[in-house]
């Protein structure tokens, strides 16, 4: 049995290499539809865990912006019928998975205190999504150390025994919307990304360098969740800034201007 996954890791691993859309190799051989499958079971989890966010006023604001980015050309090709959540959690917090499914928690808001920093990180999130990132940390967990694990949840049942692996390596925690790290490489691209996406959809891209100013100064007392183990601060917005000319540009031919207001 061993030898046969042995053998089985190695030729997925062979037919599994990828190119992100920044043109990063990446090991990401799991099927589309298996990842949808489990995107879509892991929100239905997280719905069940924890409330949705009972104000119409922030879930219109929020679906607004969402509406923005989720109906650009690139994103729809993803995902042709995206949800998006507002649950009533006070941490600043945001994911989205496979399936087209987002969620954004409420005390984002607090945080990201413009549209467009909402935009920020609304596409931060979906740039996840797009680069496969979910899919690749599967393929690496299966492949370095869960195979037979991760394989009896996978094939073995259809209620997903693993569930807690497979919330992990699509970027959610088993506590309800808590993200754990898809790691700097995958951070810094999903920004990149993020960054172009919340500029093709008419919000002004500078912005991106300020919700992380914010970030940095309300994890003044301790690194809060939603950045652990992302590049430093000072390091995200370099990179960043070093992408603004181009973005800066992108919005400005979008002639797009949302109104989403707060």
């Amino acid at each position: 049995m061993k030898k046969i996954i042995a053998a089985l890791i190695i030729s997925l691993w062979l037919v599994g290499c990828a190119t992100s859309p920044t043109g990063r190799t990446q090991l990401a051989f799991m099927p589309e539809s298996q990842m949808i499958t489990m995107g879509v079971q892991s929100f239905h989890q997280l719905l069940q865990e924890t409330p949705r966010l009972d104000d119409e006023r922030i879930n219109r604001y929020v679906q607004c912006i969402g509406d923005a980015i989720t109906q650009l050309p690139s994103v729809q090709a993803q995902s042709s019928d995206w949800e998006i959540v507002v649950f009533d959690d006070l941490s600043a917090n945001a994911f989205a998975l496979p399936g087209g499914k987002i969620g954004v928690h409420k005390g984002l808001l607090s945080v990201a205190v413009t549209p467009a920093q909402v935009a920020a990180v609304m596409g931060h999130e979906v740039g996840h999504v797009l680069a496969r990132h979910g899919n690749e940390r599967v393929s690496q967990s299966f492949a370095a150390n869960q195979g037979l694990s991760l394989l009896e949840g996978w094939l073995g049942t259809t209620d997903y025994k693993n569930q807690g692996a497979i919330m992990s390596a699509l970027g959610v925690g088993t506590k309800v919307g808590v993200l754990l790290p898809f790691g700097r490489a995958h951070e810094s691209e999903a920004d990149a990304m993020g960054q172009e996406l919340m500029a093709r959809a008419g919000f002004d891209p500078r912005a991106s360098v300020t919700l992380w100013q914010n970030m940095a100064r309300g994890s003044s007392g301790g690194t809060p969740e939603f950045l652990s183990t992302h590049p430093s601060h000072d390091r995200r917005i370099d990179q960043l800034n070093e992408g603004m000319a181009s973005a800066v540009t992108l919005y400005q031919q979008s002639g797009k201007k949302p109104q989403c207001q707060r």
